[in-house]
């Protein structure tokens, strides 16, 4: 496996234009870490592709398990890079909102582990049972196990809407099989084992006992828990606290409040929430008028007041 010629990285320029498009400051601290990290190791990789990509073969039987932290956080080529984390960019604002940055960083380390070692057991499974030792030796490389296991949680989080998979719509909660499916249509050279390793992953989360197995081990750990009390909000500048809220008129009272993620959605599916928040981060505070925010993004009271006030003194 050799890194293809990058040229001038056109991969890489779209990736980081489309960061600085969104906002540096618009992206929570974790997903922004993964992004950095990622394009890191791709513009200097801890080693060649073919000494950090994963195999049965390296892992297994040369007992090279440093693969399972490697092969994730590097990329065949800059297009590869590009795809990946474009998907992780909107993907990591979804979830790493909802989870907390200290939960999310948890499922994405916990994630990027997993992904590793049901990859390893499908291929030594299809090698025993096929009897063919070539899947022994097929080495992966890249963070879309990974992508694949968060598309499960955000589908999971959010179920409602239609997914657009070659064209045809498909329901979000079958999103992911469709995708698994299309992908290796469209580009048969890519690991099916590895995007589907990451599937079953997102599946244990969500429908198994992973998530209740995280929260053992983490102890004190903070588990992703919505407090009533409180209402995050996060506007295109950036800022971001924590409001009171108590949406039964009772500070005191503690039931969790059902949440109807078909309306935190907006009915959008991936490809329409991205381009909203890509307009919220292009969007002037001060020289907009005083209409509905972008989807998204919510000011405090006080903020709301101040871009009043700034443009009744802009259009005088």
């Amino acid at each position: 496996m050799q890194r293809r010629s990058r040229g001038i990285n056109t991969g890489l320029i779209l990736l980081l234009s489309q960061i600085f498009h969104v906002g540096v400051n618009n992206i929570p601290p974790v997903t922004l870490a993964t992004l950095a990290v990622n394009i890191w190791f791709f513009l200097s990789p801890l080693k060649p592709l073919l000494g950090s990509c994963l195999s049965v073969e390296t892992c297994y039987q040369q007992k090279d398990w440093q693969r399972l932290l490697l092969s994730p956080f590097h990329h065949a080529d800059d297009w590869h890079l590009y795809f990946n984390m474009a998907s992780m960019l909107w993907k990591g604002i979804n979830l790493e909102r909802r989870l907390g940055s200290k939960w999310f960083s948890y499922v994405i380390v916990t994630f990027s582990l997993l992904t590793g070692v049901v990859y390893l057991l499908l291929e030594f499974a299809l090698a025993e049972f096929m009897n063919e030792p070539g899947f022994r030796r097929n080495c992966a490389v890249g963070f879309s196990g990974v992508l694949f296991a968060l598309k499960v949680l955000n589908n999971h989080y959010c179920p409602g809407g239609f997914a657009n998979v070659l064209g045809f719509p498909v329901p979000n909660r079958f999103a992911c099989w469709a995708e698994l499916v299309a992908i290796h249509f469209i580009s048969p050279g890519t690991s099916f084992a590895g995007h589907l390793a990451g599937i079953l992953v997102g599946l244990m989360y969500t429908l198994g006992p992973l998530k209740k197995i995280m929260e053992m081990c983490a102890g004190n750990f903070p588990s992703p828990v919505h407090y009533p009390g409180q209402q995050y909000y996060f506007n295109s500048s950036g800022y971001s606290r924590y409001q009171d809220y108590y949406p039964h008129g009772m500070p005191g009272y503690s039931e969790e409040v059902p949440r109807d993620y078909d309306a935190y959605t907006a009915g959008l599916n991936e490809e329409e929430q991205l381009e909203r928040a890509l307009r919220a981060s292009l969007w002037d505070r001060g020289n907009s008028p005083p209409g509905p925010l972008p989807y998204g993004f919510r000011l405090s009271p006080e903020e709301e007041m101040r871009r009043k006030r700034l443009h009744r003194f802009d259009s005088h």
